[in-house]
């Protein structure tokens, strides 16, 4: 008898999993064609404002204040995001001699010309931690001397083009009423409702805490073995399109990075000043973008997807190369630290375009005048 009941419980848990696993595969399949019928395209090629993100955006300003004196340190008032530095260094931006001529727009409207820039190198976290912790790594380009009227006239910056990229090529919001409810619960100290604002299902942002979660990568060997994006799309002329800078070694003299000890709290500044200062071994990447096809899938308004390589390849439009130098001195670490970088310091053919950019350029004007004003530094920095 005991075995006849062990095998009914056998044959009924054999059916119970091939029922959960029949309706996992059709709630997969479903999923996945609902999806693709969803994301299917076309799209606008034009900027669709929701109402009421002007209050959001202000929102979310004083939530990143909140964050930005919850992270100081003893003395200074750091970012809201990507506080910690591997390094500042001088950079040279040098636009493609073969360059489309449909490519050629604002700082790209010269094929050979050489631009000087500040990089600065970070982590993600608004707090200085270990270089081993999973986190997002961050790049932010300055071009200096610069012609031409600016988006955003802040003094001191009326000459410069600032790109901001982080490593990863899509966001985990998709727009400005997702980043305010996401950022005020990060403000209050509840991550984990970040992704679950209330008990309904339907308010969960499953996709998007994925996508969170691969933002948060374990380190590269260094801040120049990585690839870094714009996630946001913006012009380049009449074009929209999304940037990313990509490692190019090919491009420099060979280099093998020492073994890094990834015990130590900045191994990644370690790394950056033992090829470019102690071993004065340049590095090299290429700046890349990638049209909009907007008879694909390949929205404007949302940062959270990722548009199709398949469909518009990236472009290599310049070169970018890190000399040999010394970068790792108190009074270049105090420079880097007062830098501000924000992607409406720009010339009108390189507008930032999408929610995610419109939000940028309130909240990082906001933030850097804040900081500036509390650490008494200079505001053109």
């Amino acid at each position: 008898m005991l075995k006849r009941l062990w095998l009914w419980l056998g044959r009924l848990i054999g059916r119970l999993l091939f029922l959960l696993a029949a309706l996992g595969l059709g709630g997969w399949a479903v999923g996945t064609a609902y999806y693709s019928w969803k994301h299917s395209g076309p799209v606008p090629s034009e900027e669709q404002i929701p109402p009421g993100e002007a209050a959001l955006t202000q929102a979310i300003i004083e939530d990143a204040v909140r964050i930005v004196e919850q992270h100081r340190d003893n003395t200074r008032v750091l970012r809201d995001a990507h506080a910690k530095a591997h390094g500042c260094v001088k950079a040279e931006v040098t636009v493609r001699v073969d360059l489309d001529t449909e490519l050629q727009h604002g700082v790209l409207s010269e094929p050979g010309k050489t631009w000087q820039a500040w990089m600065r190198l970070s982590n993600g976290n608004a707090y200085p931690q270990f270089d081993r912790i999973r986190d997002a790594r961050g790049m932010a380009i300055k071009l200096l001397d610069v012609p031409g009227a600016k988006l955003m006239g802040s003094a001191g910056h009326e000459n410069e083009q600032d790109f901001v990229m982080f490593n990863h090529p899509v966001f985990f919001v998709r727009d400005v009423a997702e980043y305010r409810s996401n950022f005020a619960a990060q403000a209050d100290g509840k991550k984990a409702l970040a992704f679950f604002p209330s008990w309904d299902p339907r308010s969960w942002e499953i996709r998007h805490l994925i996508i969170a979660l691969k933002t948060l990568a374990p380190a590269p060997q260094s801040p120049v073995a990585t690839t870094y994006n714009s996630i946001a799309p913006f012009k380049l002329g009449p074009h929209n399109i999304k940037y990313r800078v990509i490692p190019t070694p090919e491009n420099c003299p060979k280099y093998s990075l020492p073994q890094p000890n990834t015990d130590l709290p900045n191994f990644l500044r370690s790394a950056l000043y033992q090829q470019l200062s102690l071993d004065r071994v340049p590095a090299c990447f290429a700046l890349q973008v990638q049209r909009q096809d907007p008879t694909h899938y390949m929205p404007i308004e949302d940062p959270s997807v990722e548009w199709d390589e398949a469909v518009s390849p990236f472009e290599t439009v310049a070169d970018i190369h890190l000399p040999a130098q010394d970068f790792d001195s108190t009074e270049q670490n105090l420079f880097c630290d007062n830098l501000s970088f924000n992607p409406w310091h720009s010339l009108p053919e390189h507008r930032p375009i999408g929610g995610l950019n419109r939000l940028r350029g309130a909240v990082y004007e906001a933030v850097s005048v804040y900081r500036h004003e509390r650490n008494g530094a200079p505001t053109r920095k």
